[in-house]
């Protein structure tokens, strides 16, 4: 720790508490997840193990958080990672107008490019949620928190805790007290945060578990084993009842919402998890091919922490910088300067 001095506390976890900090040699500005070890004959917690792990395990990716380092102090051990201005739930619940229909587009597809890549490394995250969703200064939104993840294989059937996910995020078959799953936990988590970036707000807001079951079946209808035939194999099905209803079309629960996204989103919250649609087969789906497009990183709001109003940008490129790309087309317009430069 004496190669890092504390700027502040950013948040406190599960298992332990992030500060803001800066490398005294590089002047780099990191965040430092400090967890601490109850007694040191328990060793190091198995989710703060997981999490290790699964960072190690994958190669660099610019919708993952980067583990920088990983060291032990006092009777705990200290997580490095880049550090992020803020995250998605500060965006949605901070915005001073809804978010734009290019902006939810540009926030899904960084969040589809890194659940792809996750799941295409045999990662289960176990938590996605808009907290988790990390975004950087220059709107780059990552996935953090791998304290749930878990690697799986495909050959191998694992029981795994049905007690994962945030709640408003948990799939159905978690709610229904599954021991056998797979990634697609993490796509019903990824519909229910598109609903919210919609909606700007959960589709989904129980209060506990009996009550986050009726939120979904109240909008996604009563599962009969026609339409779900893996419910009747579930360990909490028989133990609880609820009266039949239809379903509410999903127009209704995110209005003025077009059809494409309606459409995207119904292929995320369906109740058999093999139904469900991947990460990869999302991207390409028309809704990120009409217009408007995608907004690129730069185009979207710069969170603040704390609830703070968002730092707008002066504009945003309509590309990355390109060797490729004619030199004006490179370079800032000199008119758009002058009312941010000062006289000597």
């Amino acid at each position: 720790m004496d190669q890092y001095s504390i700027l502040g506390r950013i948040g406190e976890g599960a298992h332990g508490i992030v500060f803001k900090a800066k490398h005294i040699e590089t002047g780099e500005t990191v965040a430092l997840k400090k967890v601490a070890l109850r007694r040191l004959e328990d060793g190091i917690p198995n989710q703060a193990l997981r999490e290790i792990k699964a960072l190690q395990e994958i190669e660099d990716n610019q919708h993952v958080v980067k583990l920088k380092d990983v060291f032990p102090h006092g009777t705990g051990f200290v997580l490095v990672f880049d550090f992020m201005l803020s995250d998605l739930s500060e965006v949605i619940r901070n915005s001073q107008r809804p978010l734009t229909p290019a902006q939810v587009k540009g926030y899904m597809m960084m969040l589809l490019k890194g659940v792809t890549f996750l799941h295409h490394n045999n990662i289960m995250h176990r938590d996605l949620k808009p907290a988790n969703l990390l975004i950087s200064s220059s709107g780059h939104l990552k996935i953090a928190d791998f304290g749930l993840a878990r690697l799986f294989s495909e050959q191998e059937e694992r029981l795994y805790s049905h007690q994962v996910a945030t709640r408003w995020y948990r799939a159905p078959e978690l709610l229904y007290g599954a021991r056998k799953y797979d990634e697609g936990v993490d796509l019903w988590a990824v519909g229910c945060i598109f609903g919210e970036l919609l909606n700007s707000s959960p589709l989904f807001p129980g209060e506990n578990d009996i009550e986050q079951l009726c939120c979904v079946l109240r909008v996604l209808g009563t599962p009969t084993e026609d339409t779900w035939p893996e419910i009747v194999e579930l360990p909490d099905y028989n133990k609880i009842t609820f009266k039949e209803n239809p379903a509410i079309p999903l127009e209704e629960i995110v209005p003025d919402t077009p059809p494409q996204a309606v459409d995207l989103l119904y292929k995320f919250l369906v109740y058999p998890s093999n139904q469900r649609c991947s990460a990869r087969q999302a991207l390409l789906h028309p809704f990120f091919f009409s217009s408007p497009l995608p907004a690129h990183h730069s185009e979207l709001p710069i969170p603040q922490r704390g609830g703070r109003p968002h730092r707008q940008r002066l504009q945003a490129p309509p590309t990355d910088f390109s060797v490729d790309l004619p030199l004006q087309n490179s370079v800032v317009d000199p008119a758009l300067l002058w009312g941010h430069v000062s006289c000597l």
